[in-house]
């Protein structure tokens, strides 16, 4: 019986792999799906449009086509369906805002992954002195275009919260850390008999009230101004927390956990929902590279599995404790006071 002959194939692809990553990341700095959405055009025209060299424009549109982002019809080139719902900057289902935020942010930072690793420290602004979400929460603009990508991101995993909580027992929750607002907006929507709140700084409050008057949502969802380090949670009968968690070390975990605890009636619910790592911590690899992530970005975050939280919110006082997957690689965990 022959044995099978091993290639380095997958390692090659993997080490690699940030070739078609900033391929995808460069196309959507520069506005190519958008461009694209009004129809399909030629390469002179379409790189005329992005101001691309001519020397670069043909393999940049067909490397796109090879990964599967573009299609081209004769010697035309088109958006995918997918890239047409989700890469058009014009349409709601828009995921590209946190591309955009990789593009110019976290490329740059992963390249010091090796430091992190050896050091233990962030390698983003910090290391220079700046204060990325300081400038970030003092720019209107910037901020608005932030905390809709947030609601790009999240609006899969928001709905499915939505349709498996059991939302028919209770009649009031709150997002801690809402942002937009996209998941609070997703669940009134699902459910009318609701109220709702998002809680988050003061300065979120105008880009949350736009969204949810969009959506008429704004007499059942409202605004709580705070910070949730500072101040004890608001009162309601289920409490959100959306990758929040893994932005904090151990210590500040378990001090939101007792803060929910506190926060809740008996019988009341927290759902913490985040890319959780598989427990056998082998399987969700976005949930571990998400984690490497908190490395390079925070001073003491980390991603962890499902039943690591559940340990942890039976240590903050929960009784009743379980994981459901959601959409993609996130999944929540339930916690019954």
């Amino acid at each position: 019986m022959a044995t099978r002959q091993l290639l380095p194939d997958r390692i090659m692809q993997l080490g690699f792999g940030f070739w078609g990553s900033k391929t995808l990341l460069s196309a959507v700095e520069l506005g190519l799906f958008t461009e694209l959405a009004n129809g399909s055009r030629d390469a002179k025209s379409l790189a005329k449009r992005l101001k691309l060299h001519p020397r670069s424009a043909r393999d940049f549109f067909d490397a796109l086509v090879a990964l599967g982002l573009l299609k081209r019809i004769g010697a035309r080139y088109a958006n995918t369906a997918e890239t047409a719902l989700f890469l058009d900057r014009a349409k709601p289902t828009y995921v590209g805002g946190i591309l955009e935020m990789a593009n110019a942010r976290l490329y740059r930072f992963w390249g010091s992954l090796t430091e992190a690793l050896q050091t233990g420290k962030p390698q983003n602004e910090v290391k220079t002195g700046e204060d990325f979400f300081g400038t970030l929460y003092a720019d209107p603009q910037r901020l608005e275009g932030f905390l809709k990508a947030m609601t790009g991101l999240s609006r899969g995993t928001a709905r499915a919260i939505a349709a498996q909580f059991p939302w028919k027992r209770y009649h009031s929750f709150v997002d801690i850390g809402c942002a937009q607002g996209g998941v609070a907006v997703e669940i009134a929507l699902a459910h009318k008999h609701l109220t709702g709140q998002g809680m988050d700084l003061p300065v979120v409050r105008p880009v949350f009230e736009a969204y949810t008057k969009s959506q008429r949502l704004q007499k059942r969802v409202t605004f709580h101004p705070g910070d949730f380090f500072k101040e004890p949670l608001p009162k309601a009968d289920v409490l959100i927390m959306g990758h929040i968690l893994h932005d904090w070390d151990l210590k500040e975990k378990m001090m939101l956990l007792r803060k929910a605890y506190a926060a809740l009636p008996t019988g009341g619910a927290l759902i913490v929902h985040e890319a959780l790592i598989d427990d056998a911590r082998k399987q969700n690899a976005f949930g571990l590279l998400m984690s490497l992530n908190m490395l390079i970005e925070t001073h003491g975050g980390f991603d962890f599995t499902g039943a690591d939280c559940r340990s942890w919110m039976k240590k903050a006082g929960f009784t009743r404790t379980k994981v459901e997957s959601l959409a993609g690689p996130d999944s929540m965990v339930i916690a019954i006071k």
